[in-house]
């Protein structure tokens, strides 16, 4: 199927905001470089970043050789990928033999498509850096980045959003447990099926597990628990998360995939669960600390924008208020639990993605304005919610130990020398202040 010039004119103003979006969640990873940035020591502020901008090196190359094709391909790999060969190098995704631009899914050209989804593998990637910041090499990282895209991002989108298991197809999870309906189109779905809107399980449970394992495979910084390790730049901290809220719009509201009402809602729940999880950090801070901090509203920022992800499109404006003040209470709490079990999530990647992104996607089973306990439906969603939840997490916690162990070799730690000195200088020959 090919994009008429009558399909291409009638699916323009979709195909622009698509382009924009994708645009805007491009601009999510050099946001958190930033906001990670602020957040690490100042001798270790430029690999920070660096991990960020190699994540979009990266795998940007792999999801146009064979990202692309495992993720959303047609060749189903027992649900949990796709061929990878099927579209590598996106062969048959951007024009046909004639040389018209096919049709996506959504009635505008594929490759607008590829280039929206691409950006959703670089900043899931560049998530997972926060965990392990301050100790790891560079090229380790690299490897890692790579490896991990391939066998962890690129199956969970297809489970999720690619009709594999944890989709609401014949065949996933959700069909298995509460059977399927007839779609209209002679073929069956999920009678309830799993509601996923943005990324709560393949984005942010993805990131969050693997930032946890990864973090306690490879350890903790020397003097973890006996350092107060202090933001080096706020004000980093707080452009980054403006970046990431201004970025997030294309994220939300561009998994609607057209300019269209589920957009401006989605854009509408974004900003409303994200105030109220700045609200709730702050409350929360207050109560336990006697101080509302800048660190405390630019992480708040990011509970409630994590929490609202996968629900963007299923919430009410005052549902989503609930959400979001509630990420912000729950995120607030869940990062000190890493001096409690002694696991060096450095920069609180598994207490803000991690839980906020297990309630997100959780919640929707209490309060999706359709389907959700407290808006008169019955427990069949909560119970799929969970379902996807666990096996998201089970799913990435084990590929991501082994990938973990594979590259010891590799090395993963530098030594105690360049981490006390400083990895900026160790690994990149760089500082990022010169003082006289």
């Amino acid at each position: 199927m090919y994009v008429s010039p009558e399909d291409m004119l009638a699916n323009s103003g979709n195909a622009a905001w698509m382009l924009i979006a994708a645009s805007l969640v491009l601009l999510m990873t050099p946001g958190l470089a930033f906001f990670y940035g602020g957040m690490s020591q100042q001798k270790t502020v430029l690999n920070m970043m660096m991990m960020s901008f190699g994540a979009m090196a990266v795998v940007s190359i792999i999801y146009f050789l064979w990202g692309w094709s495992m993720s959303y391909g047609t060749q189903d790999i027992g649900g949990v990928f796709a061929n990878p060969f099927e579209f590598f190098g996106l062969k048959d995704s951007i024009t046909d033999a004639d040389g018209a631009y096919i049709a996506g899914a959504w009635g505008y050209a594929n490759v607008i498509d590829v280039a929206f989804q691409v950006t959703f593998a670089i900043i899931t990637v560049a998530l997972i850096s926060g965990s392990i910041a301050g100790r790891v090499k560079y090229g380790t990282w690299l490897a890692f980045a790579g490896i991990w895209v391939t066998l962890a991002y690129f199956p969970l989108a297809h489970m999720v959003w690619g009709g594999g298991l944890l989709s609401g197809s014949e065949n996933g999870l959700a069909a298995k447990i509460f059977g399927t309906t007839d779609d209209g189109d002679g073929g069956l779905v999920a009678n309830v099926a799993p509601i996923d809107f943005a990324g709560g399980t393949v984005v942010h449970i993805n990131a969050g597990i693997a930032g946890l394992v990864l973090a306690i495979i490879i350890g903790k910084r020397a003097g973890f628990g006996k350092i107060a390790y202090r933001p080096h730049n706020l004000p980093f901290v707080m452009l980054g998360a403006a970046l990431l809220w201004f970025g997030w719009f294309g994220f939300n509201a561009g998994s609607a995939f057209a300019a269209d009402g589920i957009a401006g809602l989605a854009w509408v729940n974004t900003t409303a669960a994200t105030a109220a999880a700045i609200a709730g950090w702050l409350i929360t801070e207050r109560i336990r600390d006697g101080h509302a901090t800048s660190l405390g509203a630019a992480s708040g920022i990011v509970a409630g924008l994590v929490a609202i992800t996968p629900a963007a499109g299923s919430l009410t404006p005052v549902g989503s208020m609930i959400l979001g003040v509630i990420a912000g209470v729950l995120s607030a709490l869940a990062v000190g639990l890493k001096f409690k079990f002694g696991y060096d999530d450095s920069l609180d990647v598994v207490g803000v993605h991690l839980v906020a992104g297990l309630w997100g996607t959780i919640a929707i089973g209490f309060l999706g304005s359709e389907t959700g306990l407290f808006y008169g439906g019955d427990y069949k969603q909560l119970v799929v919610q969970i379902v996807i939840a666990l096996s998201a997490l089970i799913f990435t916690g084990i590929i991501t130990a082994v990938i973990a162990f594979a590259l010891k070799p590799l090395g993963w730690r530098v030594s105690d020398e360049d981490e006390a000195n400083g990895i900026d200088e160790a690994e990149h020959a760089e500082t990022a202040y010169d003082f006289a």
